[in-house]
């Protein structure tokens, strides 16, 4: 783990009272040359500057944080710096502040010979202090393993700054009834220790752990100074379960941690509520080249939550994005975050769709995950990236101008990949990153002004009075979240009630493919227990009707699925398979083994499978100026609002004839896309009463027309 890493805890907002004046490494004060500059500049880690007590009149024309690698102070070969906010202007006015300043990606102190305040349009040196070239600057120190009874242990605790832990690789059996994590003074744990909040800032009895990585923050002003030990303790038992020693000599030398410099690299977060409903908010600090970003909001279990920025230049637009996808497992309470390209409307199939920019290409997850927690419902992800674009599937954050975002929130499919959005961006939304921070969000109960960190939750919404006038908070009080209750269990939704086509209709055996919307939570994943990607197969009609026919007969199936495969949201050929799940297209070739195909596909001269169940595309259509699906009592209600909307162009035609070797349940999908169909029952013969006229919702074109082609079969 190199230096410089305590970013778990990079959103902390508020100014933390004077506490322990320990603030890394002393370089010296600043020369007082001009403009009233003056200060003590100390090295926090290998990239971090901290300016205490740090003056200056803010009335040079253009003067800037610099440092360099040659003898003395000048601009040429000389590095610029962001300043606390992350800004590139020319540095204000500053009376005696506290200012942490990063370096650039790439640079560290060992590389440097100087810091200074330098005026650009004069070159001159408003005051500096030289960087020893032996500097042995604050990095984090790796003490014990933990190796205890009930299942104990761990790699190497690394303390990452002095109010932050990490703990590797991380186990304990969860039996036992009252074990927390603990530290105290003296080698070893007594019961007059401190109980420490698990990674979830949590208080409750340690679940069970395997192997699981976790950060824990001591609270409060204590650092590890003041400990001589970190242990899992059972406290109503007064056991010792395993312990370290945090022996002073190894750690003269870590980092200070944010919260004791007085000042986070942004002394206030920006925040943006994006979706009211479900308290979705984004919080973002900008520090040096990169930005840390904060997603939270009320998910369901199996939700995911995205942001990003714009695939266009002037409007919010999904195609083109680039978003992070990040969500919570309820279950396990692991956080994710993933980089996302979307190349369009459509589930990740193949290299096309909304994908993760790893199935695109290797190395190309510019997304860095920092923490995650689970709070009084509220799932809040941290994560970190770069403001330049990494790679060909990102796009830079702006900090000079606002720039157009894009957010959406949806289920996960079975693959832990996104599907389609319940809710996302309506109209164009742009973000100012590099604007002068400002809270503009409802604020937690009982607070003047924000303290977010990663474990604190939105409580209690109440709005928040004009941001530009909330009162400066001065006290370093902890906030403790109150307890994660246990998620209740999720009541199934009660499906709509769709006919399936019975064995003896329609009387000619012809059936319209034709693609629709999935109809909210009572439509598609209610009756299959799959997440779809917002649209499905409707046949004749119905949302995705069970259909069932008779071996020994010949069936049509009328196709209007799309015939653009350069267009894979517009592109569904039809077939009909044992597999339950589709997009043959896409599986590897392992997964092919043992999926029959019996229609919609025939073989090329090479042995490659060619859909042939490829027409125009019809669609079924909801009112845009209508009720939301879930608004609907039955599908029979939600289908008399939709319109079929044809395309220019011919169907396709699969015809089929299932026979005995045929199973008695297979299924009719999409050979480009997971999940798009349902089942199909194959019986010997129809006991059923053929009704006096068929339940064809509509027909796109007389049976007269059809243009028979041969099935694989």
């Amino acid at each position: 783990m190199g230096s410089g890493t305590a970013l778990p805890i990079l959103l902390v907002l508020g100014v933390a009272s004077a506490q322990a004046q320990y603030l890394g490494r002393p370089l010296g004060a600043l020369s007082e040359l001009h403009h009233g500059v003056r200060g003590r500049v100390f090295a926090v880690d290998s990239r971090t500057l901290f300016l205490q007590d740090f003056h200056y009149d803010g009335e040079g024309p253009a003067a800037y944080f610099y440092v360099g690698t040659s003898g003395r102070p000048q601009a040429a070969g000389a590095t610029r710096l962001r300043d606390e906010r992350g800004g590139a202007g020319p540095l204000r006015r500053y009376r005696g502040e506290g200012v942490t300043l990063a370096l650039p990606d790439g640079k560290t102190l060992r590389d440097l010979r100087w810091f200074a305040i330098w005026c650009d349009e004069y070159s001159v040196n408003f005051g500096d202090v030289s960087i020893p070239r032996d500097l042995e600057y604050p990095r984090p120190a790796k003490v014990g393993s933990l190796r205890g009874v009930h299942g104990v242990s761990s790699d190497p605790i690394v303390v990452v700054d002095a109010q932050t832990l990490l703990v590797p690789n991380f186990s304990y059996d969860g039996e036992a009834p009252d074990a927390k994590f603990w530290v105290g003074r003296g080698e070893k744990p007594t019961p007059q220790g401190i109980r420490i909040p698990d990674e979830n800032g949590k208080e409750a009895p340690l679940r069970k752990y395997d192997k699981k990585t976790i950060v824990l923050t001591l609270p409060g002003e204590l650092t590890v100074f003041d400990i001589g030990h970190f242990a899992v303790w059972c406290e109503a038992f007064t056991v010792n379960f395993g312990h370290v020693t945090l022996p002073r000599s190894a750690l003269s030398n870590v980092p200070p941690s944010l919260k004791m410099l007085g000042v986070s690299p942004q002394s206030k977060l920006n925040c943006e509520v994006l979706f009211d409903e479900l308290a979705f908010e984004v919080r973002w600090a900008v520090a040096g080249d990169s930005i840390v970003l904060q997603l939270v909001a009320k998910l369901e279990d199996g939700e995911y939550m995205s942001f990003g920025v714009s695939g266009s230049a002037e409007h919010s637009q999904m195609v083109g994005g680039d978003v992070a996808v990040a969500w919570v497992d309820k279950q396990t309470l692991k956080g994710y975050a993933q980089d996302y390209y979307l190349d369009a409307k459509s589930q990740c199939a193949g290299v096309r769709g909304s994908c993760p920019d790893e199935r695109l290409g290797e190395k190309t997850n510019s997304i860095r995950l920092l923490n995650a927690a689970l709070v009084n419902g509220y799932s809040i992800v941290t994560y970190q990236r770069s403001l330049r674009a990494a790679d060909e599937l990102d796009r830079a954050v702006l900090t000079n101008a606002s720039q157009p975002v894009i957010w959406a929130i949806g289920p996960l499919n079975s693959r832990a990949e996104v599907s389609y959005h319940h809710h996302f961006t309506k109209g164009d939304r742009f973000i100012e990153f590099g604007r002068p921070p400002l809270w503009n969000c409802p604020m937690p109960e009982g607070e003047d002004e924000p303290r977010v960190t990663t474990q604190a939750p939105p409580r209690d919404r109440q709005r928040s009075p004009d941001s530009q006038k909330q009162k400066e908070q001065t006290g370093g009080t902890e906030i403790k979240p109150n307890p994660v209750p246990t998620p209740k269990p999720v009541p199934r939704v009660t499906p709509w009630d769709i006919p399936g086509i019975q064995c003896y209709e329609p009387p000619d055996g012809v059936f319209y493919a034709q693609m629709g919307p999935t109809g909210g939570k009572q439509g598609y994943s209610a009756i299959t227990g799959h997440v779809g990607w917002g649209i499905s197969w409707y046949i004749n009609g119905l949302l995705i009707p069970e259909i069932t026919v008779v071996r020994g007969r010949k069936y049509t199936f009328v196709v209007e699925g799309g015939s653009d495969p350069d267009t894979p949201a517009r592109y569904h050929p039809f077939y009909i398979t044992s597999d339950p799940v589709g997009g043959y297209y896409h599986k590897t070739e392992e997964e092919k083994k043992g999926v029959e195909i019996y229609a919609g596909v025939r073989r090329s001269r090479t042995g490659e499978l060619l859909p042939t169940g490829v027409g125009r595309l019809c669609n079924w259509t909801p009112d845009t100026n209508g009720p939301e699906a879930d608004e609907f009592p039955s599908f029979g209600a939600y289908q008399r609002s939709l319109t079929l909307v044809c395309e220019e162009g011919s169907p396709g035609v699969v015809t089929w004839t299932p026979d005995r070797n045929t199973p008695d349940t297979v299924y009719y999908q999409c050979f480009t896309h997971r999940y798009l169909g349902w089942k199909i029952r194959v019986v010997d013969e129809c006991d059923g009463e053929e009704p006096q006229e068929s339940r064809i919702v509509q027909t796109a074109l007389p049976a007269d027309d059809l243009r028979q082609e041969e099935s694989i079969q």
